[in-house]
């Protein structure tokens, strides 16, 4: 009798409402900027962080490029698609490094993710503005609100999955150890 070792997720109600969730956040965060010089910086990036760390890569992608490409399609559809590429491919690498290096040390793993996906971000971001206004210097200008946005939004992420523990509270809730549940009270 052969035992199967390979790690598998099961669709479940909870994995399916979790990653609705993280999208519904990301949609919510992609739409309002926090005005700079020259631009926004958008919060968003802390919720693709988070979900990445806690959901599967195929999760976390839907929730970060198909999140990121609705909340673009309803509030800035030019860059809608470089959304969907960008935010879908950090928050798929994110969640590969996180949930498969560095196995005995998962602060570590999410470190090295988050600093991965942001530079995942900010090379997408300037190449596809750079694609979609037809000219480098835009992207070149908005680079530093790129970096900024995404490790504002690297650093949150950490300190929310970590700090304030909601990395642990949302695996115990798809794992369904809800003998330990958390309740609120005034």
């Amino acid at each position: 009798m052969t035992t199967n070792t390979r790690n598998t997720t099961k669709i479940t109600t909870i994995r399916i409402t979790m990653t609705a969730l993280f999208m519904a956040l990301n949609i919510i965060m992609s739409s309002f900027g926090l005005p700079v010089p020259g631009g926004h910086v958008y919060l968003c990036d802390a919720v693709i962080c988070l979900a990445a760390l806690i959901l599967n890569p195929v999760e976390a992608f839907i929730v970060g490029g198909v999140g990121s490409f609705f909340g673009d399609m309803i509030f800035y559809p030019l860059t809608m698609f470089v959304s969907l590429v960008t935010h879908g491919l950090q928050a798929f690498v994110i969640s590969l490094i996180a949930h498969h290096t560095v196995k005995n040390k998962p602060k570590l793993a999410s470190a090295i993710a988050v600093i991965v996906g942001g530079l995942i971000m900010v090379l997408g971001y300037t190449l596809g503005k750079a694609f979609v206004y037809s000219t480098k210097e835009y992207a070149i200008i908005t680079m530093p609100y790129e970096i900024t946005q995404t490790y504002l939004g690297a650093i949150l992420s950490m300190l929310l999955a970590y700090k304030y523990k909601i990395k642990g509270l949302c695996l115990k809730l798809m794992n369904g150890n809800t003998k330990n549940h958390v309740e609120i009270t005034n």
